[in-house]
């Protein structure tokens, strides 16, 4: 009896133990359930204040929205008035060589002017002194530099061989008064051909550009 009483007791001492070693685990495991809830809780909380900051920063992207459209249209119209400004500005860096054409035109017009007029009064002045030329090789002088003159400011024209043929004349005349045509209906002097000639060519200078 004394032996049983022994294994009894000592079976009540191990149970005893294991019952103390298993309340133990279970506050162990329920600690770790609360902790983790409590973790658990936390994260959801942190998520739900993340979740609100985003959806209060899509409400001010939203109301910002007009406002970034008039951003972007000033953008445009900056863009546009740059562009003109660089326009404008190549426009005036080109003003210079356009200025320099247009004089360069107008000298030349000038130029080609001031020819054409001393051309009219070489050939005005050899009219009105044809009569007081005794030598036809003094007139001959004359009539070349003429036909220089006429030739550097039409480049060619049907009165260089005109002019051609009348200096062919002088080199085998005597004077202005020879006959340059042997048909007594259309015969003349020299001079008169050369006067009739002069005026022909005066006509068509002043309609020559």
């Amino acid at each position: 009896m004394s032996s049983n009483g022994e294994d009894l007791e000592k079976s009540l001492n191990e149970l005893e133990k294991k019952m103390t070693s298993f309340s133990l685990i279970l506050e162990k495991f329920g600690l770790d359930i609360i902790t983790k809830m409590g973790q658990t809780n936390l994260k959801i909380t942190q998520l739900t204040d993340m979740v609100e900051e985003l959806h209060k920063s899509t409400i001010e992207i939203k109301g910002l929205t007009p406002q970034l459209t008039n951003v972007i249209k000033n953008q445009k119209q900056v863009e546009d008035e740059l562009n003109l400004i660089k326009s404008l500005i190549m426009n005036l860096k080109s003003l210079p060589l356009k200025k320099q054409e247009v004089e360069n035109a107008i000298e030349r017009d000038e130029s080609a002017t001031s020819k054409k007029n001393l051309i009219l009064n070489q050939l005005s002045a050899l009219k009105t002194n044809l009569s007081s030329f005794s030598e036809p090789q003094a007139v001959k002088a004359i009539l070349e530099q003429i036909k220089e003159d006429i030739y550097e400011f039409t480049g060619g024209h049907k009165m260089l061989y005109e002019i051609s043929q009348i200096l062919t004349q002088l080199d085998s005349a005597n004077s202005l008064q020879d006959i340059i045509d042997n048909n007594e209906q259309s015969s003349k002097s020299l001079e008169v051909h050369l006067g009739e000639k002069i005026d022909f060519w005066v006509k068509k200078l002043d309609v020559k550009n």
